[in-house]
């Protein structure tokens, strides 16, 4: 760490406290929907599929808007104040729809902060150092959602599994939210831009190289469950709803523990070579969750979550010329492919069954991969 700049460790901690809310709803929202309030697979698959598209298709406009106005820290603190608001006032949800509204308004913090936050990293990273810097940053983000899924786990353990006690967790979330707010707000400098000026000219024409890899990576995010459809696919195959947060403990101490050394290796080898790895993580996770081998299907989807991003990241990083830019089109790609995926996924299980979604999403997955295995990338 002793490489790393103070405002990436500052940063760091706030993605920690920030994750930790987030992770504290997210490792219990699709028990909370479809076996505390009684919706539908279809009706998670919106929810999930409402609010990846909110938090990743405006990131596309605030990271346009962080090259062309210079402007970077301001969109940060507002992103991370109005997720820290909005995370505790699922509280008051009394149905899906209410559920999928507050969801989206508490993704929309996530969508003006990210592509701005990275890149705030990127510009304090060293370099040919951005996978060291973004591992890193990735370690204390997935160690927040780690801790949040301990806090998760316990709660339904010695409390119980009652509507109040779920609702209580979601209350709980104000308070890692603030800390995050303040940690940014008073301890995270602004991006050194060389000169401030009103606005620049952006020719998005120098990034059209990373088209293909990004356009592939769209692709797999679209065939690939979320983790709330392992979480469901656990409790069918026989989990207890108590002990299903520990699988999300799992899921990210596997990415906690791998997410620095995925970091070091794309400056090894290269950030494509680890993409596709990760891809194959990503295959083996399905096909685990297939045969009901569920505690390895997380570890395997963790490590293709984990690799996967730091590799896009880091390709964007050492490769992009208008890095807020490329950085909003990725989150941009992410939100209609996720949010398709996750809302064509929750109708085909719900329709057709667990095992038919499983085998659309393998299916998928692999055909992505062989077009990836024979795509050309220029740098």
């Amino acid at each position: 760490m002793k490489d790393i700049n103070k405002n990436i460790i500052a940063l760091g901690f706030v993605s920690f406290f920030t994750d930790m809310a987030s992770s504290m709803i997210t490792s219990i929202l699709p028990l909370f929907v479809v076996y505390v309030m009684h919706q539908g697979v279809d009706k998670l698959g919106f929810i999930v599929g409402i609010a990846t598209f909110v938090s990743y298709f405006f990131r596309f406009i605030f990271g346009y808007l962080s090259d062309r106005l210079q402007i970077v820290k301001p969109f940060v603190v507002a992103g991370y104040t109005i997720s820290a608001i909005t995370k505790p006032l699922l509280y008051f949800s009394s149905s899906w729809v209410s559920v999928a509204l507050l969801r989206g308004l508490e993704r929309i913090g996530k969508a003006i902060r990210s592509a701005t936050k990275d890149a705030l990293i990127s510009a304090y990273s060293k370099k040919g150092k951005s996978g060291k810097t973004f591992g890193f940053h990735k370690t204390m983000d997935i160690a927040g959602e780690l801790t949040g899924s301990i806090i998760a786990f316990l709660a339904l353990f010695y409390l119980g599994q009652s509507e109040g006690v779920f609702k209580s967790i979601f209350a709980f979330t104000i308070i890692p939210g603030i800390l995050a707010v303040i940690i940014v707000a008073f301890f995270v400098q602004d991006v050194p831009y060389g000169a401030k000026r009103k606005t620049q000219k952006i020719d998005l024409s120098q990034d059209y190289h990373l088209l293909p890899i990004m356009l592939l990576y769209f692709g797999f995010t679209f065939f690939i469950f979320s983790d709330s459809f392992f979480i469901l696919k656990a409790k069918e195959t026989g989990f207890k709803m108590a002990y299903i947060p520990l699988l999300v403990i799992l899921l990210n101490l596997t990415q906690t523990l791998f997410s620095y050394y995925f970091g070091l290796n794309i400056d090894k080898f290269g950030a494509r070579r680890v993409l596709l790895i990760s891809f194959i993580f990503g295959i083996i996770s399905m096909a685990l969750l297939h045969f009901n081998f569920i505690v390895l299907a997380f570890i395997a989807l963790g490590l293709y979550i984990v690799g996967s991003l730091n590799a896009i990241r880091a390709l964007i990083s050492n490769s992009a010329v208008n890095k807020g830019s490329v950085y909003g089109f990725l989150y941009g790609g992410v939100a209609i492919s996720g949010a398709l995926g996750a809302s064509i996924i929750g109708v085909i299980w719900d329709k057709f069954g667990q095992s038919f979604a499983i085998n659309f999403s393998i299916t998928g997955l692999i055909i992505i991969s062989l077009l990836f295995l024979f795509t050309k990338y220029s740098s």
